[in-house]
């Protein structure tokens, strides 16, 4: 019995990789998605922090699914074994230690969803101080990915 869970999770395993693709492309697609949330994040922080008069529901709303849409990705399988080392668009800056801290990466993942998807409903309100704090509860969860699992600079 033993066994077959064995053989079991071992297949379950290689197909979820395998699905993901190449270390090199898991990378790649990481760090695409990472872009294009650094990109939307960008658009809100200009129009509700830096330059809050140029504020545009409907462009912040854009902006806000956009984060929640990468949010509900599946971005945790591009994090297969290994892709803490390799290259994508410039080298990884995945710690190792990220695979040896399960429970706190699930635990960060789970934070930033539920800000994600929480910043995308006020959004659509219009209410700026209510997108304003969602927005660093945002970036919040965002630093503390950063802190647990990315090599600084």
């Amino acid at each position: 019995m033993k066994k077959k869970i064995l053989v079991t999770l071992l297949l379950a395993a290689t197909a979820s990789a395998a699905f993901a693709g190449p270390i090199e492309e898991q990378i790649r697609f990481r760090q695409s998605a990472y872009s294009y949330l650094s990109w939307n994040t960008a658009k809100i922080k200009k129009q509700v922090v830096d330059s809050p008069e140029t504020f545009n529901k409907d462009y912040v709303a854009a902006a806000a699914n956009a984060i929640a849409a990468v949010a509900n990705s599946g971005l945790g399988e591009l994090y297969g074994p290994g892709t803490d080392q390799g290259t994508g668009w410039k080298p990884t800056r995945l710690k190792a230690e990220f695979f040896q801290k399960k429970d706190e990466v699930t635990t960060v993942a789970n934070n930033f969803n539920v800000a994600a998807n929480e910043l995308a409903k006020v959004a659509a309100t219009g209410d700026k101080a209510a997108i304003k704090d969602a927005f660093g509860k945002v970036t919040e969860s965002c630093k503390a990915c950063h802190d647990l699992a990315r090599i600084k600079e």
